[in-house]
Parts: C-alpha cells; structure tokens; sequence
C-alpha cells in the first residue's frame, strides 16, 4: 500500500462539508469561508516519545492531536472549521491506520471540524502534525494581551489531571488512573466556553506548558502582574485521592497538559458562564505570585520548553 492509497483507504470521506468547494486528492484544497470574519490558524507537531508515550493506542494519538489544536482555537474564542495532517510512521499497518482514522474523525465530528488535506511519509519515529483554521468575528478574537490590573483570574475545568495521568503512564500505573490517564491522552479542548468569552473575557491562553507558565506568558503580553491562591485551584477527586498535597501542587501549578483555558476577565461580565473557578487576580506591576493561605509559594514559572 502505497501513501496514496494510504490516504484514499483511511482519510478521504466521500460526505464532505458544504464550505470544502475541493478536498482530499487535489494538489490544493478549496474552501469557502464566511464573509465578515477573520481567520484564527493553528498548528502543533506530536512526537513519539516526547508528547506522548510510545505505547499510546493509535486512536489516542490521534485524538489528542486533534484536540491540542482545538484548544488554540477554543484560547481565541474561535469556531474550528477545517483541518490538514502530516503523517509520518515507520510502516502503514492497517489496524494502527484504522485505529488512528477512527480517533481523528471521532474528535474531527464531535467539534465539528473537516479533514480537507494533508501529507503521508515514512519515519522512523510517528510524528503527527495538525494544522486547523478557525473563524472568529472581525476584531474580536481572544488574545494574551488584554489584561488590567483589577481583573479576576479564572481557569477551567480540572487542573493538574494530565500531569498525573502523565506520571501514572510513564510509570506503568495507569489501570489505577483511568480518569487522570483520559485526561492525557484524550483532554477536551473547551471550544464552547471560549466562544462564550467573546466579548467578556479580556485576555486568554490554553494551558499546554503548565497554569504557573502559560499564564506568566498572558500577564507578560498584557504588561501587568498577578496573584493566585493554590488553595482555590479546582482540583478533581480523581488526583486527590491519588496523590499527597505536594504531587497535587505540583501537577496543577507546573504540570502542563490539561488545555483547559486559563483567562482574565471582570468577575460580573462572567457569571454566567458554567464550569469556570476564580483563582486569582491581576496586579498592576510585578511578576506573578502565588500564595496558600497568604505565603508565598515558590513555583518554577518557565513551563515546558523544548531545546532545553
């Protein structure tokens, strides 16, 4: 099986979208975007061994990477549209390939997100990389940069699952981590909730690289500073049961790998909006800092970073 029947067999969908005028098997895709709005375009790389474990299912790596994507896009308040992937694996196994399909399309359908095009190469190592484009309302995209001191800070979701559900597959412990181990390899990126912020939230960011350094990166592009309270960090039962206080602190603070959102916003203009935790505030000046109970709390704040 050669990569065009590869990608003929396994990625060409005969019911495509109505806004994909061309798709699957043309040097080009054609699409049709809506008038009056701008387009948000992400893209991220998985490695074998470096994003994810080398035994991961096939489906998981593909879902995942889907949904990594749609994190960015859910961080900008964005409505994913369409998607390509760059495949490379070192042999065109036919279960591994339908398994993988079978986890792409279930993430690609659940938000509603077209395959259009992509890439098959042989490697010795699987590396998947996907690129989506999304739409948002000209001018009204959610940014980094936006935050005021006086603003609350809010995530959502669970904080530090990942991490753990990280730890416990590294370490052979996942039937003891189911919740935390689905946390890593399936996250649900929150495309609703960021389209709810529209308007409201005045700064966002995903969390990939741990809370403590991807919301450094928000309050630096804003210019201004921030406190957060590790007492108020919502954490699920799953990870407190599992793991003392100080595994806890850490996989929420530095831990990376929820994509849940992470924003800065007036407390009144987001009431409303379900499955959000206030944890803190922003400062006018200075870096930021974290407090339990009043002290301060040491945290390394680089995040994740590759070539280090």
């Amino acid at each position: 099986m050669d990569e065009f029947e590869l990608i003929r067999r396994y990625f060409d969908r005969a019911n495509r979208a109505s806004d994909v005028v061309v798709g699957i098997g043309d040097d080009g895709a054609v699409v049709q975007p809506h008038p009056s709005k701008q387009q948000v375009q992400v893209i991220d790389t998985l490695v074998e061994g470096v994003h994810f474990p080398r035994q991961t299912r096939a489906a998981d790596i593909a879902y995942r990477c889907v949904a990594v994507n749609l994190s960015d896009i859910a961080a900008m308040g964005a409505t994913p549209r369409w998607m390509t992937l760059a495949l490379s694996i070192n042999n065109a196994d036919t279960q591994w390939l339908e398994s993988f399909a079978s986890g792409l399309f279930e993430a690609a359908d659940r938000f509603k997100v077209a395959l259009i095009g992509g890439d098959t190469t042989a490697a010795s190592d699987i590396t998947v990389t996907i690129a989506i484009s999304g739409e948002v309302e000209e001018g009204k995209a959610l940014l980094r940069s936006g935050a005021v001191a006086g603003d609350s800070i809010y995530v959502t979701g669970t904080i530090g699952d990942a991490a753990a559900g990280l730890y416990l597959l590294q370490s052979d412990e996942d039937e003891s981590g189911e919740f935390l181990t689905s946390r890593f390899l399936r996250p649900t990126p929150r495309v609703d909730v960021g389209q709810a912020l529209l308007g409201k939230a005045s700064a966002a960011i995903d969390i990939s690289d741990g809370l403590v350094g991807d919301l450094s990166k928000l309050l630096t592009a804003s210019g201004v500073g921030g406190e957060i309270e590790v007492s108020n960090l919502p954490l699920s039962t799953a990870l407190c049961s599992r793991f003392d206080a100080e595994q806890q602190r850490k996989f929420s603070l530095t831990g990376g790998d929820d994509y849940e959102l992470c924003f800065t916003a007036n407390a009144s203009d987001v009431e409303d909006i379900a499955g959000i935790t206030k944890i803190g505030c922003v400062t006018s000046t200075g870096d930021l800092l974290c407090r339990h109970h009043g002290d301060i709390v040491e945290v390394d704040a680089s995040g994740y970073r590759h070539f280090q």
